[in-house]
């Protein structure tokens, strides 16, 4: 007998936020190597944190991931994924099924200063629509995801830099991480 086992509802990572945010980056999913380790874009291949270093001038690639996280806030940009859970096998947005999404209702007060919602990726970006309905400045940006290669870095990074006001980086100052639980109220 052959038993088909369904897979199993991954979780997602909770948002790295503050109240001074003001581009928020919106994945679709952590792949498998981020869920596994806790962290966003945990995939070494994934070009995520050179092309965020290189909009803000800072190497946050070569830093720690627990440094990642507040030079990021620092530089008023907060990090979350369209989805909080979903089945997948593997790491592929084209592998999502039953996708939930998050919930933005609490975004507005958590992330005043928020004016630019960017999406990395094309699958992330379906959502654009609904911030843009809100408000929001909205980017959809070419995916960092190492299955995007058919994009060189520096063409990638001339899309990125549509994420920054008038070419330059938003206002920066020390920040401590604000990490919310998945259904927490606020």
């Amino acid at each position: 007998m052959i038993s088909i086992m369904s897979d199993s509802l991954l979780t997602g990572l909770a948002p790295v936020i503050d109240p001074a945010t003001r581009i928020l980056i919106l994945g679709s999913f952590p792949g498998a190597a981020s869920l596994a380790a806790g962290q966003y874009y945990a995939h070494p291949r994934n070009q995520f944190w050179k092309l965020v270093g290189a909009l803000v001038g800072e190497d946050l690639y070569s830093l720690p991931y627990a440094e990642r996280l507040p030079r990021l806030l620092a530089h008023r940009f907060g990090l979350w994924d369209v989805l909080a859970a979903c089945e997948r096998a593997g790491s592929l947005d084209a592998a999502i099924r039953k996708p939930a999404a998050n919930d933005f209702a609490r975004l507005r007060l958590l992330c005043p200063a928020l004016e630019t919602v960017g999406f990395n990726g094309r699958t992330s970006g379906k959502f654009a629509p609904q911030f843009a309905a809100h408000g929001y400045r909205t980017v959809v940006l070419p995916s960092s995801s190492p299955a995007n290669a058919a994009m060189s870095f520096d063409g990638k990074l001339q899309y990125w830099r549509q994420l920054m006001e008038n070419g330059q980086e938003p206002a920066s100052r020390p920040r401590s991480v604000l990490r919310l639980d998945q259904g927490a109220d606020a």
